[in-house]
């Protein structure tokens, strides 16, 4: 593993829906152990971006390359040997197993021992604790705050390098909002590296190290976090402010 050489990177992507081109030529990089958002208007193009990066969409032209390799035509289980997982947008969890069984299948792609897996339970269980409380209780009795912290256990019971997350505050109240991202800074702080859709773009800013802000299937804008949270534009058109 080459430390300096970018984790991810994404040149001139175009990602098509039949006849309709959601993501228009975009590049982005994400270096290892950052934490990246990506912010823009419903119907941008960041969850296709999203899916396209774990494996659920073609690029219609470009390339997507990880750790140096090319892996446009790698398909989704490799993606996630590889440590590529994605928690999707409204969580997609497994709601008539309960949440033991959930997180173990984000174990099922992988190939070390059981022990191993049975260590990262248990730092789940650190990490989110109302998981294990509710352990054996069938998932889709669950909050939407609680099936959400099932769906980002599940992801990194696969131990991922890249953390792919898409809107992990949508629909949940503010102090749940608050634990999620309480996680989200803790698995970031393990080194992992994170590219985070959120419509809570002051939320999402505060805590990324870098941005892009995406319009109509383009990347309009780049830098840090701080630096766009403090750009006019971003403020009016996202921060909802004057």
């Amino acid at each position: 593993m080459n430390e300096q050489q970018p984790l991810l990177q994404l040149q001139d992507a175009h990602v098509a829906y039949g006849a309709i081109m959601a993501v228009k030529g975009i590049d982005l990089v994400l270096h290892h152990g950052e934490l990246v958002s990506l912010i823009g208007a419903n119907g941008a193009g960041k969850t296709t971006t999203l899916n396209t990066i774990a494996g659920l969409l073609p690029l219609t032209q470009g390339r997507l390359h990880y750790e140096g390799a090319a892996i446009e035509r790698l398909p989704t289980h490799q993606r996630l040997r590889q440590g590529i997982a994605l928690v999707p947008e409204g969580r997609g969890i497994f709601t008539r197993l309960t949440v033991e069984e959930n997180l173990r299948m984000g174990a099922y792609a992988r190939r070390d021992a059981a022990a191993a897996i049975e260590a990262d339970m248990e730092r789940v269980f650190t990490m989110l604790p109302r998981v294990k409380e509710r352990l054996h209780q069938v998932a889709g009795t669950l909050s939407g705050g609680e099936q959400q912290m099932v769906a980002i256990g599940r992801a990194l019971l696969s131990r991922p390098r890249l953390l792919l997350l898409d809107e992990p505050s949508m629909g949940l109240a503010p102090l749940v909002v608050e634990k999620i991202f309480e996680v989200i800074r803790s698995v970031a702080a393990e080194g992992v590296t994170i590219l985070l859709v959120e419509q809570n773009a002051t939320l999402a800013l505060e805590f990324s190290q870098r941005a892009y802000v995406m319009e109509s299937g383009r990347i309009t804008l780049t830098g840090s976090g701080q630096a766009l949270l403090a750009d006019p534009k971003v403020r009016s058109a996202y921060l909802g402010e004057l």
